[in-house]
């Protein structure tokens, strides 16, 4: 049993994607923890009231059908409070993710949530302090094996080699060899529209993420109140890609979801 000096409530959250300024809780799980050793549990499913997109259900193993008859977090947020209590939090990657997004949701329900005056336990920073992602670590854990000639080219070259031949016996197929590898490729959830990630996807419609209409607006919304705004994006060194992009959109022509995106 883990010793305690004060009441811990670990938590995590799922929600509809990764943007903390506008993505929404679709489950909410937290277990207590008491120094006398007590126990609870608090876990329930919550309607976003927005759809999920498909490659988050294909992540998460929830789909719009799961929450359809799922409290809106406004219902829930009293008992997610009062669960709580005065207690310290834990979880993975709380501090930068789930904190933020329960603070957000808290406030949209009319609840006020101080976290950030509480000990926060990160395993995702402890972790990252301990268990560092360097070449150096990885040629460690891959091959068991001190990096010498680190910061030398030929030598950062010669062990990303050994690692990989490695990594073919530990996850791959060694009678295919690298090809067994290339599949190793972690698909992005975040949907951004451009390679700098200037615009992204929220919800079928496509924001910008900088100036003055930031993560606010969608590009259809701006094209109605202050195409002005749009005409000067095309004078700027955007792809062109992005500008004919704009262009459309200035033309009635809105972008549209790519289907590798949409499709369920």
């Amino acid at each position: 049993m883990m010793k305690l000096v004060r009441p811990l409530v670990v938590l995590d959250l799922e929600t509809t994607g990764t943007w903390i300024e506008k993505d929404r809780i679709v489950e909410i799980a937290m277990v207590r923890l008491t120094p006398e050793g007590v126990q609870d549990r608090f876990q329930s499913r919550v309607n976003p009231g927005m759809p999920i997109p498909p490659r988050v259900s294909q992540i998460t193993g929830i789909t719009n059908q799961d929450v359809k008859e799922a409290p809106p977090f406004k219902e829930i947020a009293a008992k997610v409070l009062e669960f709580i209590g005065d207690a310290d939090l834990g979880g993975f990657n709380v501090e930068r993710f789930d904190l933020i997004i329960l603070e957000r949701e808290m406030f949209a329900a009319g609840i006020k949530f101080e976290w950030r005056g509480r000990t926060i336990y990160d395993a995702q920073k402890v972790y990252h302090l301990h268990e560092k992602r360097t070449l150096k670590a990885a040629y460690q854990f891959y091959c068991s094996k001190d990096l010498v000639n680190q910061h030398t080219a030929m030598g950062d070259t010669e062990a990303t080699l050994e690692i990989l031949a490695a990594q073919i016996d530990k996850y791959g197929k060694p009678e295919i060899g690298m090809e067994s590898l290339k599949d190793f490729d972690y698909e992005r959830i975040d949907d951004y529209f451009d390679d700098e990630r200037k615009f992204r996807w929220w919800n079928g419609e496509l924001y910008p993420v900088f100036g003055r209409y930031a993560k606010k607006s969608s590009l259809k919304e701006i094209a109605q109140k202050d195409p002005a705004y749009l005409e000067w994006m095309l004078t700027t060194d955007f792809p062109q890609k992005v500008k004919a992009m704009l262009r459309g959109v200035l033309e009635g022509r809105l972008p549209k979801l790519p289907e590798s995106s949409a499709r369920p």
